[in-house]
């Protein structure tokens, strides 16, 4: 154990912060908002608070605050990342406190180069985007890199998490080509870049020039020549007349008609005759296409290396049909253990968090309740006051 905690020491020490956002009263002094990305009437905008529900009140990110509209908010680096022979570890907390119905909750990681942070916006080139998306029944976590220009979603999307508190996303990138998904610090997916993504064309193609021959025989089965149907089998019918039945006392012929059992299931038939199957002496099994090297393939043992001329702004452009999201805890770092840290400091807060949701929520419906109380106490009142005036009518 001490080995490791020296260990992890060591790690952290030489690591690299190359941004950390915890947004603090000064945050609009490092936030560009774009203004040249949308209209301003379909923009939304952000605002500086810990949310309805919090372990800290003064423990504040950005939310959301504008339903059915567009929000952006775009940072520089404190110092550009580069991935070459590197690890990427970004990650950001989420909450989600509108029960999104459809919106995306996503960060994106920008080259240091070409970025117009007032254009920013859903056109602007990106190194990678990373974070949970939902439309209605549809929700995932995104992981998408820009290789050769070409956007490469995720093929085993991520799931992504539910509810209504404070959620922590860490996706990690290391030069074996290799990446991991953690949401509240625990794994949800991790593998091959290779994998997962189409980095890469093809090794091999089906060789163009072979198809499969004409006398090919690949069906397992066959009819058996020896089998016949039996005499009368077609003659069986599908359904009878249900036994026992009796013509109902009140039926009347003239008004309806000459009266006839109702039909059930015939027990008897077995449906349309097909003969007995047997194996194909002349199987030859599944053909198999055989393969060629792609002349197309490239290969790149380099595929991690998203940040390799350097990345140097985080960003959020995103459509919320529902706004409420609430972003922080921004960390881009080359060090496993350093999120790790940082994640362990965001948890020491979830507690409270989470009392301070049980106890709105409790409160939330305790009114309801009263509400709903006071509202039927109010017909029955209302009814028995007509009642009264229809008695006094009478009268």
């Amino acid at each position: 154990m001490k080995t490791y905690i020296l260990a992890s020491l060591a790690a952290t020490a030489t690591a690299t912060t190359y941004f950390s956002e915890s947004f603090d009263d000064s945050w609009s002094d490092r936030w560009t908002i774009p203004t040249k990305w949308k209209d301003a009437a379909e923009m939304g905008s952000f605002t500086h608070t810990a949310g309805k529900y919090y372990g800290d009140e003064n423990n504040k990110g950005i939310q959301t605050t504008t339903d059915a509209r567009f929000h952006g908010a775009i940072a520089p680096l404190s110092t550009e990342f580069k991935s070459t022979d590197n690890t990427l570890v970004l990650q950001y907390s989420v909450k989600n406190e509108q029960e999104l119905g459809c919106g995306g909750a996503y960060i994106k990681l920008l080259p240091s180069e070409g970025v117009d942070t007032d254009s920013f916006g859903g056109d602007t080139p990106y190194a990678v985007m990373f974070g949970p998306d939902k439309c209605g029944y549809n929700s995932r976590t995104h992981v998408i890199f820009t290789y050769n220009d070409e956007n490469l979603l995720i093929e085993r999307e991520p799931r992504m998490e539910t509810g209504q508190l404070t959620n922590t996303y860490t996706l990690i990138v290391k030069s074996d080509n290799t990446y991991e998904v953690r949401i509240n610090n625990e794994e949800v997916q991790a593998g091959s870049l290779y994998d997962d993504w189409s980095f890469l064309e093809p090794k091999e193609i089906k060789d163009p020039e072979q198809s499969k021959p004409e006398d090919w025989v690949d069906n397992a089965l066959m009819d058996d020549p020896e089998d016949t149907k039996p005499e009368g089998y077609d003659d069986i019918p599908e359904t009878i007349p249900e036994e026992g039945a009796e013509v109902p006392e009140d039926w009347d012929v003239e008004e309806d008609g000459e009266w006839e059992p109702p039909m059930v299931p015939n027990p008897e038939y077995k449906g349309p005759w097909s003969p007995r199957q047997i194996d194909n002496p002349d199987y030859k099994g599944e053909w198999v296409h055989p393969l060629i090297p792609n002349p197309d393939f490239v290969d790149d043992k380099t595929v991690y290396d998203v940040c390799a001329n350097g990345c140097g702004f985080v960003g959020f452009e995103l459509w919320q049909v529902e706004a409420g999201t609430v972003f922080d805890n921004i960390l881009v770092t080359d060090s496993i253990e350093e999120a790790e840290a940082a994640y362990a400091e965001i948890a020491k807060l979830s507690e409270a968090e989470k009392s301070m949701y049980d106890e709105q929520k409790e409160a939330e419906r305790a009114a309801e309740e009263e509400a709903a109380a006071a509202a039927e106490e109010t017909d029955e009142s209302d009814d028995w006051e007509e009642e009264s005036a229809e008695d006094k009518e009478e009268l």
